[in-house]
C-alpha cells in the first residue's frame, strides 16, 4: 500500500511536473498564437480595406469617363459615341442610328441617301448637336430644330476657300448650292451639272450660245465652264469700284483665259488658235499687263467678251467685222475701218501666216546682226592694237607725248562750241530716258522688268517720260537741221566756200573720200600692215555716229509717231502698218541702245588711250598733245591757216571739271547698267 501510494505520489509528482511543463509550453505557444492571430487580422483588414477601396473606386471612374468633355470647338476627329460640350451644350458623334432619324424624316429617301456621297456617314455625323432622339422630339420651341450643319468641319479645304470668296461675303452658304445634300451623287467632272447649278442663281448671260457653252453641252471636257474660270468654292470678288478690285478684275479677265489657251496640247486637240497667249504677251497690251498694270490696257475679255464669247464669223461676236470698230472704239475713240485691220495676235515668226511681218523681222534682224558684227569686230581689233602699242611705249619708259614740246603739251584748245555741248547733253539725257522707259516693255517677261517699271513710277508715268523724251528728241533733231542749213548757207567760214564745198569740207560731218581712205588705213594698222592714219577734225566713226541719228530718227522716230497716234495714221494707212511699226521701233531701239552703250562708249571712253573717261564733250576743251596725236591733219591745217591760236582757251574751272566728271561717270554707269540688263535677257 505504501508502495502504491509512493508510486502514485511519485507519478503525481511527475504529472505535476509535466503539467507544469505543458502550462509553460502552452503559455509560450498561446502568446505566439495571439501574435500570429493579431498579424493575420491586420493583414486581412488591410486587404479587405484595399479591396473595398478599389471596388468603390470603379463606379466613380466609370462615372467620370462618361462625363462629356468640355471643348471650345468640335474635335478634328472623334470616335463613334464620343460626347463633348461646347458653350454649355452637349454634342455627340454618331450616337444615333439612321433608322431612328428616318422614322420621322420620311422626305429623305434612305436608298438615295445610301447612294449619295455622304452615304457612309450617319445622320449624326453632320447633325452632331442631337444627342438623344427622345429629347429632340419632345423639346419645345427652337430646340427641336438642329443647329445649321457646319460642312467645314470635314471639308476643311473647301471651307477655307469659301471663307475667302464672294459667296461668303454675300451670305451664300453651302446649302444654297448643295440643296440636295441627302441625295447628292459624285459629280465626276460633269461640267453641264456645274452650269445647271450656277444658273439657278446667276443669269445665263449668253453662255449657252457661246463657243464654250455649246461645247460643254456637247460633252467636251476641255471646254470652259463656270468653275473653270470662277472656281468651285473660292469665287473671286469681281464687283466693286475699289482700286484693288478693279485691278484684280482686269487681271482675272486675262489670266483666267491663259489656264486653257496657254495649253498647246489642249488647243491643238480642239483645233483652236495655238499661240493666242504668246502673241498677246508679245503685244503692247500683254506686255503692260504682264508688268503689273492691267487697268491701263485691254485684256482678253475686253475684246472677246466674258460669257457670250462667239466665233468671229458670228455677227453678234465682239470681234466680228460688223462690230470690230465698236469693240476697239471702247479704248480708241478714233478707231475706224482701217484701224481694225491691226493684227492683235500677229506673229512675225510664221512666213505663211504673216509673210509681210516675217519679212520685216528678217530685215531688222539682219541689220542688227550685221551692224553689231562689223563694229564689235572693229572694236576688238582697235582695243588689241591700241593696248599693245601703249604697253610697248610704257615698257620703254615713254609715258608722255613725243610729238609735242613738253612745255606746250598742256596748252588747252577749244574743240566744241557751247551749242555742241548743249545739243549733246540734251541728246544724252533724252536717250537715256528713252532707253530706261523702253527696256521694261521690250523685255517685259524678264525678272527685272516689273521692278524697273515700278521704279520709274509705273507704266503710265514711264509712258509719259518716254513721250516727253521723244518730243525733246524731235526738237533737237529739228534744231540740228536748222544748224545744218545755217552752216551750209550763212555761217562765216574762211575763204567763203560754196554750199557744196562746205558740205564736203573738213568741218563737215558729211562722209567724203578721205573717210574711205581712213577706214582702209585703220584696217591695215589693226593687222600691222601700215601706220595709223592721220585724222582731220571729224573721224569716220564720229561721222557714222552722227549720221546714225538720221537713220534712227526715220526708223525709231517715225514708227514711234505711228504708235503714239494710231488713230491719225490709220486715217490713210491700214492698221497692219502698226504691226510693222512695232517691229521696226522695237528692233531699231535695241540696235541704237546696244551700239551707243558698247561701240560709242569704247570709241570715246573705253579704248586704252582714253580709259576710263574723256570729258571733252562736257567741257568742250582738250590739251594740245591730243590735238596733235589724234587730229594731226586738223592741227597742220590750223597752223597753215594761222588760226590755231584763235582756238586757245583756259583749262576748265573747278566746278565745270567736277560736274563734267560726275555727269560723265553717271551716264556711263547708267549705260553699262542697261547693257547688263540686255545681256541678262539674252544670255541668262
Amino acid at each position: 500500500m505504501a508502495i502504491i501510494i509512493h508510486v502514485i505520489a511519485r507519478g503525481s509528482r511527475s504529472n505535476l511536473i509535466g503539467y507544469q511543463s505543458s502550462l509553460i509550453f502552452w503559455g509560450i505557444m498561446k502568446s505566439k498564437f495571439k501574435i500570429s492571430i493579431f498579424i493575420f487580422f491586420i493583414i486581412s483588414g488591410v486587404l479587405f480595406l484595399s479591396h473595398e477601396f478599389l471596388w468603390a473606386a470603379k463606379p466613380v471612374a466609370e462615372k467620370e469617363g462618361t462625363k462629356p468633355t468640355v471643348v471650345t470647338k468640335p474635335p478634328e476627329s472623334g470616335k463613334k459615341g464620343e460626347k463633348f460640350i461646347i458653350k454649355g451644350r452637349e454634342y455627340c458623334l454618331e450616337c444615333i442610328d439612321n433608322s431612328e432619324c428616318l422614322g420621322c424624316h420620311k422626305k429623305i429617301s434612305e436608298r438615295k441617301f445610301a447612294q449619295s456621297v455622304h452615304g457612309a456617314n450617319s445622320c449624326n455625323s453632320c447633325h452632331w448637336d442631337i444627342t438623344d432622339v427622345k429629347t429632340h422630339v419632345k423639346a419645345k420651341g427652337a430646340r427641336i430644330h438642329a443647329e445649321p450643319v457646319t460642312c467645314h468641319r470635314c471639308h476643311k479645304k473647301e471651307g477655307a476657300e469659301h471663307y475667302a470668296s464672294a459667296h461668303f461675303i454675300n451670305d451664300i452658304q453651302c446649302k444654297d448650292c448643295h440643296k440636295d445634300i441627302h441625295a447628292m451623287t459624285p459629280w465626276k467632272g460633269d461640267k453641264a451639272r456645274v452650269v445647271q447649278k450656277c444658273t439657278t442663281c446667276h443669269s445665263d448671260d449668253g453662255y449657252a450660245e457661246s463657243v464654250h457653252g455649246k461645247s460643254v453641252l456637247a460633252g467636251n471636257p476641255d471646254s470652259a465652264t463656270c468653275s473653270d474660270c470662277h472656281g468651285l468654292h473660292k469665287i473671286p470678288i469681281l464687283k466693286g469700284d475699289e482700286p484693288k478690285v478693279v485691278q484684280s478684275r482686269k487681271e482675272f479677265h486675262t489670266e483666267v483665259c491663259q489656264k486653257c489657251h496657254a495649253d498647246k496640247e489642249m488647243m491643238e486637240r480642239n483645233k483652236v488658235f495655238l499661240i493666242a497667249t504668246q502673241t498677246y504677251y508679245e503685244s503692247y497690251h500683254g506686255k503692260v499687263e504682264q508688268l503689273g498694270y492691267p487697268t491701263l490696257v485691254a485684256g482678253c475679255a475686253d475684246c472677246h467678251g466674258f460669257h457670250s464669247i462667239l466665233p468671229p464669223d458670228n455677227p453678234k461676236s465682239l470681234i466680228s467685222q460688223e462690230r470690230l470698230v465698236e469693240t476697239c472704239g471702247k479704248c480708241h475713240p478714233r478707231a475706224n475701218i482701217n484701224f481694225v485691220q491691226f493684227l492683235p495676235h500677229a506673229t512675225h515668226t510664221d512666213p505663211e501666216r504673216e509673210p509681210v511681218l516675217y519679212g520685216t523681222f528678217v530685215v531688222m534682224t539682219g541689220l542688227l546682226v550685221s551692224v553689231f558684227g562689223v563694229f564689235w569686230f572693229h572694236t576688238f581689233l582697235w582695243w588689241r592694237k591700241d593696248f599693245w602699242e601703249k604697253r610697248e611705249l610704257r615698257a620703254k619708259g615713254i609715258f608722255f607725248p613725243q610729238h609735242v614740246k613738253p612745255d606746250e603739251a598742256g596748252y588747252i584748245y577749244r574743240r566744241f562750241s557751247p551749242f555742241d555741248i548743249v545739243l549733246h547733253l540734251t541728246m544724252m539725257v533724252t536717250f537715256i530716258g528713252l532707253v530706261l522707259t523702253g527696256l521694261p516693255l521690250k523685255f517685259s517677261h524678264a525678272p527685272w522688268a516689273s521692278g524697273l517699271m515700278h521704279f520709274l513710277g509705273g507704266a503710265k508715268m514711264a509712258g509719259l517720260i518716254h513721250r516727253i523724251c521723244a518730243a525733246i528728241t524731235f526738237c533737237y533733231f529739228g534744231t540740228t537741221f536748222a544748224y545744218i542749213f545755217y552752216f551750209l548757207f550763212f555761217k562765216k567760214i574762211r575763204r567763203n566756200p560754196n554750199p557744196l564745198q562746205r558740205l564736203f569740207g573738213p568741218d563737215s560731218l558729211c562722209p567724203r573720200w578721205k573717210d574711205i581712205q581712213d577706214i582702209i588705213g585703220m584696217t591695215r594698222w589693226f593687222f600691222n600692215k601700215g601706220p595709223k592714219p592721220q585724222f582731220d577734225r571729224w573721224t569716220y566713226w564720229e561721222k557714222f555716229d552722227f549720221l546714225a541719228v538720221f537713220w534712227g530718227m526715220f526708223a525709231i522716230g517715225f514708227s514711234g509717231l505711228m504708235l503714239w497716234f494710231p488713230g491719225f495714221f490709220t486715217i490713210f494707212l491700214p492698221g497692219w502698218i502698226l504691226n510693222i511699226a512695232t517691229i521696226v521701233h522695237s528692233d531699231e531701239a535695241l540696235l541704237a541702245s546696244g551700239f551707243i552703250f558698247t561701240v560709242h562708249f569704247f570709241n570715246t571712253h573705253f579704248r586704252p588711250s582714253k580709259f576710263p573717261i574723256d570729258t571733252v564733250i562736257f567741257t568742250g576743251r582738250f590739251p594740245k598733245y591730243e590735238l596733235v596725236e589724234e587730229r594731226l591733219v586738223q592741227y597742220k591745217r590750223m597752223v597753215a591757216e594761222k588760226t590755231l591760236e584763235t582756238y586757245r582757251d583756259k583749262y576748265p574751272g573747278v566746278l565745270t571739271d567736277l560736274i563734267s566728271t560726275i555727269l560723265g561717270f553717271a551716264m556711263l554707269a547708267i549705260g553699262l547698267f542697261c547693257v547688263f540688263l540686255i545681256g541678262w535677257e539674252f544670255l541668262v
